[in-house]
């Protein structure tokens, strides 16, 4: 890039960013003073975003009620939801907008040149010339507002905003982090909730919601992040000549302060919520918090990440034994935060007890104590050095796109000096800095410095309370009676005609010509050729296996899968806890927390999971197979390693150390509690699948709701039934991990097979033998329509069936109703209608079909809206710009950029659930070329999955309880 063919810029610093193989620069619009950064390199899923640095004054939630509401329509783009539009109908490998405790940040990404042109231009008119001026129903619908239908009527608070923090404020753990932030830093924005405290959102007006914008959304206060291969001076100068060379500089003052350190630790205790029946014994959070320096100490941004794992959250790290050992609570966490401008490091016991708190404190100090005298476990730190660094340079991040997440870091320092961007995402000097560190005390001395000596720390206390939702709940009714109590007949029917003015506002249609001037490819735009499917068939040593050509940077993936189908339905639950034991307890020759650190310092790592695969050619039987899969990553010349690890844990792990065993367990129990309440949609989807699907009710028994049932009974009577658990875990070992039971999944270049035949044999050698019982799994579904309660304001209503049981077959067409239900019908009804935070659906090829609502206030109105889908479909009509629309979206979430591991990972999926590359391009022309009669066939679809009847709720026990007639049964988790 020549930036002398940019002259609206200045530049102020070009470095050559090793660690991630790219050029960055560091730019200054001239005339806005708009920080820009550019971040050059040869990687096609391009990305751009732009920030504002948005400290809140309050806890109103104006950082995050804005966040959404800019996205609502602007000024070149006047339809409602543009985001909405931009989501059915491009090419998109990332889209959203995400609120911090004092940034708000706008990142798009597309490996297509003209869709990324196209969502660079909605996003900046978005921020910068939002409709939110000219419609206060964007305000409201987004943030909050009274509802009253009727004068007589109950009057309600409603939004998207309001209902997702109900939902984020009902989980202890959200509490939890907030109160340690605001805690913390009481003297600067992070003393007040960016996302909104629910009971604070009502007293933000729309004027100053409009202020908030105003003073934040200039570009003086922006921060533009550009990444990938691309035109870079072409991009600038759009930028300049569409939007910022009409702004002059106006300096924001958007600092973020600095909290002076405390004199003295400070403490706080507060409540959470609990069930009307839920024990508050043992329900109580522990948590030790310290702050740690600035994030622009480029060393300690990354040594409290090693400390962290070799301190706390490595298995058997030593303030988690200590801890564990103690009996202080049933799960040890921790985290060191690098995201704020003042870090924080943090331990916690969750199910514990409020007369713990001084043993709990004595504990963590004696054992920081012990360890800044006596040194760390170097193992521990070179482990976590490896761990950190080999994640670093495989910069595998799943779905994300790279440039997101560098973009993402790269504001941990640019946010708080604007000279600084590059400083977290060129690491490898700071690693190479770390390793130098290991054997001079360097470790040592920042426990003293910041953790023993450090008297910026908070002792915060979680306590339970029962009933408390149920309580609040009154209150904010009796306020909310008092209030309308208080109006005029003529109030009231204002607060009527308004809602019943946002109630039409949101029912009216887009105009076209709106909508028209959101671009959107065509169809011929899109390839018809599926992503290449990567497996060869082979016979490693006598081992089936499956190899995955790929290049791979020098790692080897490998993936152990051992058959499932003998495994009696009754012995499931047990399948689910060996899979969680193995890896973290003790071996024949290794410590867990050893082993856990041998295994850092030489890998990337190894686990284990529970798979499920479909055979798409026995639909009818609802054939599956189910595996134990153990997988490793290394490099090539550590793959020796990784497999002799791999062995120690199939077949030297000691299933008999009933004490670790109890350890792991407890933590299970909370692990699972903590996922059904921030993922309960997933959860109780999947739960309403199980009542007639043998492969969902697999699932359910070994990492659902039928799983925590099984745990908790377990940790109830730990004592009459270990002996048989151990008994039974060391049989289903010696019974799944033989040697003709195995198979395996390998991604790797073509020179990492070298060696691999020799690793197989040796594998398949000392496994163990013997023959497997005769009588295959056979899974029996009941129907039951379950209503699961629980503390929260907010709830997770899922709607499953299986439509080819009901006289349906799949086709390609039902990927394009997912968008087109998730972002249109689904997405007015229950999300811009009805005020739930998210909604989703989906199809599958072996018949299965949900509808599911995410942080939901309603319930029944829910179930209603799930029954309109059949009569919408069935008078489907839209456009021909609108039907290419859907297809678009549908491609882009079919065509998704794949890592190394990701590309391996997909191939085997395929080959394990029979689906060839045929029957790919056949689904894909059916999306290609799907009309809007192919949609409306959809309807018989839908209704023949409605007709299964399954309904799961997770959520509040008073809405639950207030519709118990739509449940065969009623129960807490």
């Amino acid at each position: 890039m020549d930036i002398n063919n940019c002259q609206a810029y200045e530049l102020i610093r070009r470095e050559e960013l090793e660690g991630i193989q790219s050029a960055g620069y560091l730019l200054r619009h001239k005339k806005s003073g708009a920080r820009v950064v550019l971040i050059e390199n040869d990687d096609d899923n391009k990305v751009f975003s732009i920030a504002f640095r948005t400290p809140p004054s309050d806890s109103t939630g104006v950082p995050h009620i804005m966040e959404h509401s800019v996205l609502c329509g602007s000024e070149h783009f006047p339809a409602k939801d543009p985001f909405v539009e931009l989501v059915k109908g491009s090419l998109n490998t990332f889209l959203n907008a995400m609120t911090y405790p004092d940034k708000t940040v706008y990142p798009v990404a597309s490996c297509n040149d003209a869709d990324f042109q196209n969502l660079m231009h909605v996003y900046m008119d978005a921020v910068l010339h939002p409709n939110i001026y000219d419609h206060d129903e964007i305000f409201r619908q987004e943030g909050w507002s009274y509802r009253l239908e009727e004068k007589d009527g109950k009057l309600s608070y409603n939004g998207v905003v309001y209902n997702e923090m109900k939902g984020a404020f009902s989980s202890a753990d959200s509490v939890l982090d907030r109160v340690v932030l605001n805690t913390l830093f009481p003297d600067t924005c992070y003393a007040n909730e960016s996302g909104g405290d629910p009971d604070v959102i009502p007293q933000l007006t729309y004027e100053q919601f409009l202020d908030f914008h105003r003073k934040y959304y200039h570009p003086s206060n922006s921060y533009i992040y550009l990444y990938g291969d691309m035109d870079m001076e072409e991009k600038l100068n759009w930028l300049d000549e569409a939007y910022l060379c009409h702004y002059g500089n106006e300096p924001v003052d958007s600092r973020i302060r600095l909290q002076e350190p405390f004199e003295k630790i400070v403490e706080k205790e507060i409540f959470y919520s609990i069930a009307s029946d839920e024990p508050e014994e043992d329900n109580t959070y522990l948590s030790y918090n310290k702050v740690i320096g600035t994030s622009l100490d480029r060393e300690l941004y990354l040594a409290f990440q090693i400390l962290d794992y070799a301190l706390l959250s490595a298995p058997g790290a030593p303030l988690k034994k200590a801890l564990t050992d103690a009996g202080i609570g049933k799960d040890i966490m921790g985290s060191y935060d690098n995201g704020i401008y003042q870090p924080i490091f943090s331990v916690i016991a969750k199910n514990a007890n409020v007369d713990q708190k001084g043993e709990f404190i004595r504990i963590i100090e004696d054992v920081l104590a012990g360890i800044a005298d006596r040194g760390l476990d170097r193992k521990a730190l070179e482990a976590g050095i490896n761990y950190h660094e080999f994640r670093y340079r495989e910069a595998d991040f799943g779905s994300y796109p790279k440039g997101l997440m560098y973009g993402l870091q790269m504001m941990d320092s640019w946010l708080y000096d604007e000279d600084e961007p590059f400083m977290h995402i060129d690491a490898l000097d700071t690693f190479a800095f770390l390793k130098e560190q290991m054997d001079t005390g360097y470790y040592e001395g920042l426990i003293r410095r910041y953790l023993l000596d450090n008297t910026h720390g908070a002792i915060v206390v979680v306590k339970p309370e029962r009933g408390r939702t149920a309580r609040m709940d009154r209150e904010l009714e009796e306020k909310l009676e008092a209030y309308k109590a208080g109006l005029s007949d003529t109030e009231k029917e204002r607060l009527m005609e308004r809602t019943k003015e946002l109630e039409e506002y949101q029912s009216q249609p887009d105009r076209p010509e709106d909508i028209e001037k959101i671009p959107v490819l065509r169809r011929t735009d899109i390839s018809r050729e599926i992503a290449p499917i990567l497996n060869e068939e082979m016979t490693l040593a006598g081992v089936p296996a499956v190899f995955h050509e790929t290049w791979t940077n020098g790692i080897g993936y490998a993936d152990l899968m051992f058959d499932l189908s003998d495994v009696p339905e009754e012995m499931l639950g047990y399948v689910g806890i060996l899979q969680s034991v193995l890896g973290i307890i003790d071996t024949e020759n290794y410590e867990y927390g050893e082993l856990f650190n041998e295994i850092n310092r030489r890998t990337g790592g190894i686990g284990t999971s529970l798979e499920l695969y479909s055979d798409v050619t026995r639909v009818e039987e609802k054939a599956f197979r189910a595996t134990f899969e153990i997988k490793a990553k290394a490099m090539y010349g550590q793959m020796p390693f990784a497999f002799r690890m791999m062995r120690e844990i199939l077949t030297g792990s000691k299933l008999g150390d009933t004490k670790r065993i109890r350890e792991i367990l407890d933590m299970l129990k909370s692990r699972l509690l903590m996922r059904f309440q921030s993922s309960g949609h997933t959860t109780a989807a999947l739960r309403a699948l199980s009542y007639a699907s043998p492969s969902a009710k697999f699932k359910d028994m070994t990492n659902g709701i039928a799983f925590y049932q099984f745990v908790a009974d377990l940790t109830d009577h730990f004592e009459e039934r270990k002996e048989e658990l151990t008994r039974v875990l060391g049989t289903l070992s010696r019974q799944i991990f033989r040697g003709d039971n195995m198979m395996i999944s390998y991604t790797a270049s073509r020179e990492g097979l070298e060696g691999m035949e020799e690793l197989a044999g040796e594998m398949r050698e000392h496994l163990f033998a013997g023959e497997a019982p005769g009588t295959p799994c056979v899974i029996r579904c009941e129907k039951k329509n379950e209503g699961f309660k629980t503390a929260s304001k907010v709830q997770y209503v899922a709607r499953t069936g299986n439509f080819i049981d009901h006289g349906a077959s799949y086709t390609g067409a039902l990927q394009i109703l997912k968008v087109i239900l998730s972002y249109d019908y689904l997405w007015q009804n229950i999300r811009v209608k009805g005020g739930a935070y998210g909604c989703m659906s989906n199809f599958n090829r072996i018949g299965e079909g949900y509808l599911v609502s995410y942080r939901d206030p309603h319930l029944k109105r829910t179930m209603e809206v799930y029954e309109g889908v059949v009569d919408y479909l069935r008078s489907f009509e839209v456009s021909d710009r609108d039907m290419t629309k859907y297809i678009i979206g549908t491609i882009s979430g079919m065509d998704q950029p794949m890592t190394p591991a990701g590309r391996g990972d997909r191939s085997m999926n395929l080959y394990m659930n029979h689906v060839s590359g045929e029957m790919i391009r056949k689904e894909r022309a059916q999306v290609l070329d799907a009309t809007q009669e192919d949609i409306r066939a959809l309807a018989d679809v839908v209704a023949a999955m409605l007709a299964a009847e399954q309904i799961c709720v997770i959520g509040g026990e008073e809405k639950i309880e207030a519709n118990r007639e739509m449940f065969d049964d009623v129960t807490n988790f």
